[in-house]
């Protein structure tokens, strides 16, 4: 058996193969709109942080640990327009339990800073 002659007829084969492929590749993806300009990421992150109600106290409302305490830096989320921190990522799921009842001990706390 010739391998060469093999190999020869298996090249022409592949190359097909491959073209086909990935010309494939680009039917999925479509340009963006020409007539929407993208929206600026500065604008986007100073409307959205412009929005989100600073976090009022100085320890985690899950579980009443110090901010930035023995736990590390904090773990900051923002939850329905309101910034949220945690002690640690383990009160996150704790709070997104019941997040209504830590809710209103925040805007508790927000209320009495005003005062």
């Amino acid at each position: 058996m010739n391998y060469m002659n093999y190999f020869n007829r298996f090249i022409p084969a592949l190359t097909i193969v491959a073209a086909v492929a990935l010309a494939g590749c680009s039917k999925g993806s479509t340009p963006p709109a020409a007539d929407k300009a993208p929206e600026s990421p500065v604008t986007t992150a100073t409307n959205a942080a412009a929005a989100v109600k600073p976090y009022p106290l100085k320890t985690c409302i899950v579980s009443g640990e110090k901010l930035g305490g023995d736990m590390g830096e904090p773990v900051t989320f923002v939850y329905q327009d309101q910034e949220i921190k945690f002690c640690c990522a383990m009160c996150k799921p704790k709070f997104l339990n019941d997040p209504n009842t830590f809710l209103k001990k925040i805007n508790e706390a927000a209320a009495g800073a005003k005062n």
